[in-house]
């Protein structure tokens, strides 16, 4: 069975708004384990990140405000969330767990985060609820520890993964995919190695296609011999942030494609949740439910 990062509720007294998107953190675990998709054995909680890896993406200065929580209110503000402790520390243990994921992916083939996904995260700042790049530090970990050569991040989420980009801009041995809406934030979108922007109210059909066409295509010619995915569910047509016109079913089917190329290929993955905005918290469980009833069919 996959390992399951998990990361209790933080707790620090959020204002009004954004507790209902942190919901998802309780009730999914609470779902997988009521369905028996997956047992209590599959989750474990990650302890701190240390800063090495953290500090291979993210540069000092920024680092240092964050943890000594002096970080210049204007960049606080662009994060979202009020800056605190307790924030600061969730970010690095949900880090850590991607990191313990992808070292366990080589023997399991997938492993997954309940939280992560913070690809909005640059490396001299954060914004977008996004404060430490979490897959971008467990990539640059399996480079800098040679237990992978060349990885491609595949991220679905409906927002593009501007912070990912800047990263890796000039890092040939990762290659980003990113799919998300054209209209959608970040308004000024960064370059990833690839990048298509769908038009608003893109259908399952359109979305389906183009993954089942490129991501093969790029395994064959990138050669990677790890994946990072990045699995947001804010593509839904009920999505508050999304605007494009994906079903519950054909989420599900984009999820199943990716896990199928992997098995095909043979190359281990990593899955970080990323974004889920519907008005419904259980369309949203559902919705990310459904990409780990998917890896346990496959895998």
């Amino acid at each position: 069975m996959f390992p399951i990062a998990f990361h209790p509720i933080y707790q620090h007294p959020l204002p009004d708004g954004h507790r209902f998107p942190m919901l998802k953190y309780e009730l999914l675990p609470q779902q997988l384990l009521h369905e028996g998709t997956a047992l209590q054995s599959n989750f474990f909680e990650p302890e701190i990140c240390d800063l090495l890896p953290v500090l291979a993406i993210h540069k000092q200065e920024y680092v240092n405000d964050l943890i000594q929580l002096t970080l210049d209110p204007k960049a606080a503000r662009k994060i979202g969330f009020p800056l605190s402790k307790e924030l600061v520390e969730r970010e690095l243990r949900i880090a850590q767990g991607t990191i313990i994921c992808a070292q366990k992916s080589f023997e399991t083939k997938v492993s997954f985060n309940i939280a992560g996904g913070t690809h909005h995260a640059y490396s001299t700042h954060g914004e977008a609820f996004c404060l430490l790049n979490d897959q971008a530090i467990a990539a640059q970990f399996l480079l800098d520890n040679k237990l992978a050569k060349k990885i491609l991040i595949i991220d679905l989420d409906v927002h593009q993964g501007n912070g990912t980009a800047e990263i890796f801009s000039k890092n040939p041995n990762v290659f980003i995919f990113s799919t998300h809406g054209k209209t959608n934030y970040p308004f000024k979108k960064e370059t990833s190695d690839l990048d298509i922007a769908f038009d608003d109210n893109t259908s399952d059909e359109e979305f389906l296609k183009v993954i089942s066409n490129v991501v093969p295509k790029l395994i064959e010619t990138q050669k990677p011999d790890f994946i990072f995915y990045l699995a947001g569910v804010d593509i839904l047509a009920t999505d508050k942030l999304g605007k494009l016109n994906c079903s519950l079913e054909g989420c599900k089917k984009r999820d199943e494609l990716v896990f199928e190329f992997c098995s095909q290929y043979q190359i281990p993955i990593q899955v970080s949740m990323g974004g889920g905005y519907s008005p419904d918290i259980k369309t949203i469980i559902e919705a990310h439910a459904n990409t780990y009833r998917v890896a346990k069919n496959i895998f």
